[in-house]
Protein backbone atom coordinates (compact mmCIF):
# COMPACT_ATOMS: atom_id res chain seq x y z
CA UNK A 1 0.00 0.00 0.00
CA UNK A 2 1.28 3.35 -0.82
CA UNK A 3 0.19 6.32 0.70
CA UNK A 4 1.40 9.75 -1.12
CA UNK A 5 1.93 12.09 1.77
CA UNK A 6 16.61 9.93 -5.34
CA UNK A 7 27.16 4.28 -11.64
CA UNK A 8 30.16 4.24 -11.27
CA UNK A 9 30.20 0.61 -12.60
CA UNK A 10 27.49 1.50 -15.27
CA UNK A 11 29.04 4.74 -16.57
CA UNK A 12 29.79 3.19 -19.50
CA UNK A 13 26.90 1.13 -20.24
CA UNK A 14 24.72 4.45 -19.24
CA UNK A 15 26.25 6.81 -21.43
CA UNK A 16 25.90 4.03 -24.20
CA UNK A 17 22.34 3.87 -23.80
CA UNK A 18 22.14 7.75 -24.02
CA UNK A 19 24.13 7.96 -27.05
CA UNK A 20 21.93 5.70 -28.11
CA UNK A 21 18.86 7.00 -27.70
CA UNK A 22 17.24 9.12 -30.79
CA UNK A 23 15.89 11.50 -27.82
CA UNK A 24 12.58 11.81 -29.57
CA UNK A 25 9.32 10.92 -28.01
CA UNK A 26 9.10 8.33 -25.26
CA UNK A 27 9.60 4.54 -25.36
CA UNK A 28 6.91 2.46 -23.61
CA UNK A 29 8.05 0.35 -20.67
CA UNK A 30 7.79 -3.31 -21.32
CA UNK A 31 4.81 -5.60 -20.26
CA UNK A 32 2.36 -5.04 -17.28
CA UNK A 33 0.05 -2.41 -16.85
CA UNK A 34 2.55 0.17 -16.58
CA UNK A 35 1.99 3.69 -17.60
CA UNK A 36 4.05 4.60 -20.63
CA UNK A 37 4.20 8.29 -19.68
CA UNK A 38 6.34 7.58 -17.00
CA UNK A 39 9.80 6.02 -17.75
CA UNK A 40 11.00 3.08 -15.64
CA UNK A 41 7.40 2.49 -13.86
CA UNK A 42 8.62 -0.76 -13.73
CA UNK A 43 6.31 -2.63 -16.40
CA UNK A 44 3.75 -3.32 -13.08
CA UNK A 45 6.40 -5.95 -11.75
CA UNK A 46 6.12 -4.07 -8.38
CA UNK A 47 3.95 -6.20 -6.67
CA UNK A 48 6.17 -9.33 -7.89
CA UNK A 49 9.29 -7.70 -6.19
CA UNK A 50 7.37 -7.52 -2.75
CA UNK A 51 5.94 -10.99 -2.85
CA UNK A 52 9.20 -12.36 -3.23
CA UNK A 53 10.91 -10.11 -0.58
CA UNK A 54 12.68 -11.27 2.71
CA UNK A 55 10.72 -10.40 6.21
CA UNK A 56 13.02 -10.37 9.39
CA UNK A 57 13.19 -12.50 11.84
CA UNK A 58 13.35 -10.91 14.92
CA UNK A 59 12.74 -7.25 15.31
CA UNK A 60 14.98 -6.08 19.02
CA UNK A 61 12.46 -4.65 21.73
CA UNK A 62 12.22 -1.48 22.06
CA UNK A 63 13.95 -0.43 18.69
CA UNK A 64 13.12 1.92 16.27
CA UNK A 65 11.94 -1.12 13.72
CA UNK A 66 9.78 -1.82 16.49
CA UNK A 67 8.21 1.27 16.95
CA UNK A 68 7.77 0.98 12.94
CA UNK A 69 6.18 -2.59 12.90
CA UNK A 70 3.66 -1.65 15.28
CA UNK A 71 2.31 1.44 13.28
CA UNK A 72 2.10 -0.94 10.26
CA UNK A 73 3.91 1.52 8.13
CA UNK A 74 7.36 2.72 6.86
CA UNK A 75 7.75 6.67 6.64
CA UNK A 76 9.97 7.62 3.79
CA UNK A 77 10.83 10.79 2.72
CA UNK A 78 10.91 10.54 -0.80
CA UNK A 79 10.39 11.93 -4.29
CA UNK A 80 6.43 12.20 -6.46
CA UNK A 81 8.72 13.41 -9.45
CA UNK A 82 11.51 11.37 -10.12
CA UNK A 83 11.35 9.74 -13.44
CA UNK A 84 13.03 5.77 -12.77
CA UNK A 85 13.40 6.93 -9.23
CA UNK A 86 10.59 7.46 -7.33
CA UNK A 87 7.78 9.12 -9.50
CA UNK A 88 3.64 8.84 -9.36
CA UNK A 89 2.34 7.36 -12.04
CA UNK A 90 -0.58 9.48 -13.08
CA UNK A 91 -2.78 6.17 -14.27
CA UNK A 92 -2.22 4.18 -11.36
CA UNK A 93 -1.12 6.45 -8.48
CA UNK A 94 1.40 4.26 -7.74
CA UNK A 95 4.78 5.43 -6.88
CA UNK A 96 7.48 3.76 -8.76
CA UNK A 97 11.37 3.44 -9.51
CA UNK A 98 14.65 2.24 -8.25
CA UNK A 99 13.86 4.39 -4.44
CA UNK A 100 10.44 3.60 -4.64
CA UNK A 101 11.01 0.23 -4.78
CA UNK A 102 13.87 -0.14 -1.95
CA UNK A 103 11.47 1.52 0.18
CA UNK A 104 8.28 -0.77 -0.25
CA UNK A 105 11.06 -3.68 0.00
CA UNK A 106 12.49 -2.40 3.45
CA UNK A 107 9.21 -1.73 4.36
CA UNK A 108 8.55 -5.76 4.06
CA UNK A 109 11.49 -6.57 5.88
CA UNK A 110 10.46 -4.68 9.30
CA UNK A 111 6.75 -4.58 8.71
CA UNK A 112 5.91 -8.06 6.96
CA UNK A 113 3.72 -5.91 4.19
CA UNK A 114 4.94 -3.53 2.12
CA UNK A 115 3.22 -0.69 3.19
CA UNK A 116 4.96 2.91 2.60
CA UNK A 117 3.80 6.33 3.18
CA UNK A 118 6.06 8.80 1.49
CA UNK A 119 6.67 12.34 2.65
CA UNK A 120 7.20 14.29 -0.38
CA UNK A 121 10.81 15.99 0.42
CA UNK A 122 12.92 18.86 -0.91
CA UNK A 123 16.84 18.46 -0.95
CA UNK A 124 17.09 21.02 1.61
CA UNK A 125 14.74 19.26 4.14
CA UNK A 126 15.70 15.63 4.23
CA UNK A 127 18.12 16.62 7.45
CA UNK A 128 15.44 18.21 9.23
CA UNK A 129 12.59 15.78 8.72
CA UNK A 130 15.03 13.08 10.11
CA UNK A 131 15.98 14.75 12.87
CA UNK A 132 12.45 15.76 14.41
CA UNK A 133 11.33 11.78 13.38
CA UNK A 134 9.24 13.16 10.36
CA UNK A 135 10.10 10.48 8.00
CA UNK A 136 11.67 7.07 9.34
CA UNK A 137 14.25 6.96 6.44
CA UNK A 138 15.34 8.82 3.30
CA UNK A 139 15.25 7.17 -0.25
CA UNK A 140 15.84 10.46 -2.67
CA UNK A 141 19.34 10.18 -4.06
CA UNK A 142 20.61 10.88 -1.48
CA UNK A 143 24.58 11.45 -1.70
CA UNK A 144 26.72 10.15 0.98
CA UNK A 145 29.21 13.34 2.12
CA UNK A 146 30.94 13.51 5.24
CA UNK A 147 29.48 16.92 5.98
CA UNK A 148 25.66 15.55 5.99
CA UNK A 149 26.94 12.62 8.20
CA UNK A 150 27.52 15.34 11.05
CA UNK A 151 23.80 15.43 11.07
CA UNK A 152 22.22 12.01 9.63
CA UNK A 153 23.72 8.70 9.52
CA UNK A 154 23.98 6.69 6.17
CA UNK A 155 23.18 3.18 5.58
CA UNK A 156 24.67 1.85 2.47
CA UNK A 157 25.80 2.98 -0.13
CA UNK A 158 23.28 1.26 -1.89
CA UNK A 159 23.16 2.49 -5.68
CA UNK A 160 26.45 4.60 -6.99
CA UNK A 161 25.39 7.50 -9.72
CA UNK A 162 27.44 10.94 -10.71
CA UNK A 163 27.07 13.72 -12.09
CA UNK A 164 26.50 15.27 -16.09
CA UNK A 165 25.70 18.22 -17.47
CA UNK A 166 22.71 18.81 -19.39
CA UNK A 167 21.84 21.44 -21.88
CA UNK A 168 19.49 22.62 -24.36
CA UNK A 169 19.47 20.55 -27.83
CA UNK A 170 21.09 23.14 -29.60
CA UNK A 171 23.66 24.04 -27.28
CA UNK A 172 27.16 23.60 -28.66
CA UNK A 173 29.45 25.61 -26.52
CA UNK A 174 29.22 22.94 -23.90
CA UNK A 175 30.72 20.01 -23.90
CA UNK A 176 33.15 19.12 -20.46
CA UNK A 177 33.03 20.48 -16.95
CA UNK A 178 35.41 23.05 -18.50
CA UNK A 179 33.33 25.04 -20.46
CA UNK A 180 31.02 25.94 -17.39
CA UNK A 181 33.45 28.52 -16.78
CA UNK A 182 32.00 32.18 -16.40
CA UNK A 183 28.33 30.84 -17.73
CA UNK A 184 25.11 30.61 -15.73
CA UNK A 185 24.37 27.02 -14.37
CA UNK A 186 21.19 25.45 -12.76
CA UNK A 187 21.79 23.17 -9.99
CA UNK A 188 19.38 22.08 -7.54
CA UNK A 189 19.47 24.03 -3.98
CA UNK A 190 21.84 21.70 -1.66
CA UNK A 191 23.08 19.23 -3.52
CA UNK A 192 26.00 17.93 -4.36
CA UNK A 193 25.87 19.38 -7.94
CA UNK A 194 26.60 23.05 -6.38
CA UNK A 195 30.24 22.22 -5.10
CA UNK A 196 31.04 20.09 -7.93
CA UNK A 197 30.35 23.65 -10.18
CA UNK A 198 32.47 25.57 -8.21
CA UNK A 199 35.61 23.29 -8.59
CA UNK A 200 35.23 22.40 -12.48
CA UNK A 201 34.10 26.16 -13.00
CA UNK A 202 34.85 28.52 -9.90
CA UNK A 203 33.35 31.95 -11.42
CA UNK A 204 30.41 30.26 -13.13
CA UNK A 205 27.08 31.89 -11.71
CA UNK A 206 25.06 29.30 -10.09
CA UNK A 207 21.29 29.54 -9.83
CA UNK A 208 19.38 26.88 -7.82
CA UNK A 209 15.95 25.64 -7.63
CA UNK A 210 14.11 23.04 -4.83
CA UNK A 211 13.71 20.42 -7.46
CA UNK A 212 14.55 18.68 -10.52
CA UNK A 213 11.44 19.77 -12.76
CA UNK A 214 11.75 22.88 -11.73
CA UNK A 215 15.56 22.83 -12.79
CA UNK A 216 14.80 21.21 -16.10
CA UNK A 217 12.07 23.94 -16.79
CA UNK A 218 14.29 27.04 -15.58
CA UNK A 219 17.30 25.08 -18.73
CA UNK A 220 14.32 25.62 -21.01
CA UNK A 221 13.36 28.86 -20.34
CA UNK A 222 17.06 30.05 -20.56
CA UNK A 223 17.89 30.92 -16.92
CA UNK A 224 21.05 28.99 -17.19
CA UNK A 225 23.15 27.47 -20.20
CA UNK A 226 23.26 24.03 -18.47
CA UNK A 227 21.74 21.83 -15.72
CA UNK A 228 24.03 19.77 -13.83
CA UNK A 229 22.23 16.44 -11.75
CA UNK A 230 22.88 12.46 -11.65
CA UNK A 231 22.91 10.89 -14.33
CA UNK A 232 20.55 8.60 -13.07
CA UNK A 233 18.09 11.17 -12.93
CA UNK A 234 18.60 13.01 -16.44
CA UNK A 235 18.72 9.66 -18.34
CA UNK A 236 14.63 9.83 -18.21
CA UNK A 237 14.36 13.35 -18.86
CA UNK A 238 16.42 13.29 -21.65
CA UNK A 239 14.45 10.40 -23.31
CA UNK A 240 11.48 11.69 -22.29
CA UNK A 241 11.99 15.30 -23.81
CA UNK A 242 13.76 15.83 -27.17
CA UNK A 243 15.01 19.06 -26.45
CA UNK A 244 17.47 18.37 -23.81
CA UNK A 245 20.71 16.73 -24.09
CA UNK A 246 23.23 15.20 -21.91
CA UNK A 247 26.53 16.12 -22.45
CA UNK A 248 29.48 13.26 -21.85
CA UNK A 249 29.71 10.90 -19.30
CA UNK A 250 29.60 11.63 -15.19
CA UNK A 251 32.22 14.10 -14.08
CA UNK A 252 31.71 12.70 -10.14
CA UNK A 253 31.23 9.74 -8.51
CA UNK A 254 28.32 9.71 -5.80
CA UNK A 255 27.29 7.16 -3.76
CA UNK A 256 23.54 6.73 -2.41
CA UNK A 257 22.79 6.01 1.52
CA UNK A 258 20.17 5.36 2.92
CA UNK A 259 19.24 8.45 5.47
CA UNK A 260 18.20 8.01 8.91
CA UNK A 261 18.37 9.50 12.26
CA UNK A 262 21.90 10.53 13.55
CA UNK A 263 22.72 8.19 16.50
CA UNK A 264 20.41 5.68 15.71
CA UNK A 265 23.41 2.66 15.26
CA UNK A 266 20.93 -0.01 15.77
CA UNK A 267 18.98 0.87 13.20
CA UNK A 268 21.80 1.25 11.08
CA UNK A 269 23.48 -1.89 11.62
CA UNK A 270 19.69 -3.60 11.06
CA UNK A 271 19.44 -1.37 7.06
CA UNK A 272 22.80 -2.45 6.27
CA UNK A 273 21.77 -6.38 6.85
CA UNK A 274 18.78 -6.09 5.39
CA UNK A 275 20.52 -4.99 2.08
CA UNK A 276 23.35 -7.43 2.59
CA UNK A 277 20.34 -9.77 2.41
CA UNK A 278 18.68 -8.64 -1.29
CA UNK A 279 22.36 -8.15 -2.23
CA UNK A 280 23.24 -11.97 -1.91
CA UNK A 281 19.66 -13.28 -2.80
CA UNK A 282 19.83 -10.81 -6.55
CA UNK A 283 16.66 -9.09 -5.11
CA UNK A 284 18.84 -6.01 -5.11
CA UNK A 285 19.27 -6.61 -9.71
CA UNK A 286 15.98 -7.06 -9.98
CA UNK A 287 15.07 -3.56 -8.34
CA UNK A 288 17.80 -2.14 -10.81
CA UNK A 289 16.06 -4.01 -13.14
CA UNK A 290 12.40 -2.82 -12.64
CA UNK A 291 13.44 0.43 -12.97
CA UNK A 292 17.13 2.08 -14.42
CA UNK A 293 17.25 -1.29 -16.49
CA UNK A 294 14.21 -0.31 -18.78
CA UNK A 295 16.22 2.86 -20.12
CA UNK A 296 19.64 1.40 -19.66
CA UNK A 297 21.26 -1.43 -21.48
CA UNK A 298 22.74 -4.97 -20.07
CA UNK A 299 23.30 -6.71 -16.81
CA UNK A 300 22.74 -5.07 -13.69
CA UNK A 301 25.73 -3.32 -12.36
CA UNK A 302 28.09 -4.28 -8.88
CA UNK A 303 26.01 -2.80 -6.14
CA UNK A 304 28.87 -0.59 -4.22
CA UNK A 305 30.18 -1.62 -1.07
CA UNK A 306 28.38 -0.85 2.29
CA UNK A 307 30.40 1.46 4.02
CA UNK A 308 32.70 1.76 1.37
CA UNK A 309 31.64 6.19 1.41
CA UNK A 310 33.06 8.83 3.52
CA UNK A 311 30.14 9.32 5.42
CA UNK A 312 28.64 6.17 5.89
CA UNK A 313 31.36 4.07 8.05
Amino acid sequence: MIMVRTLAGMRRAAVAAVAALSLTGLAACSGGDSDPAVPGSGGGKTADLAASAPVASNIPAGSTMEKIKQRGELVVGGSLDAPLLSQQNPATKKVEGLDADFGRLLAKYIIGKPNVKIVNSASETREALLSNGTVDVVFQTYSITPERAKQVAFAGPYYSSGLVIATKKDETGIKTPADLKGKTVIAGANTPAIPAIKKAAPDAKIVTFGSDPECVQALKQGRGVAYVQDQAILLATAKQDPTIQIQGEPFTSDPYGIGLKHGDAQMKQFVNDWLKNIEASGLWAKVWKNSIGTVVQGEAPQPPAIGSAKGSE
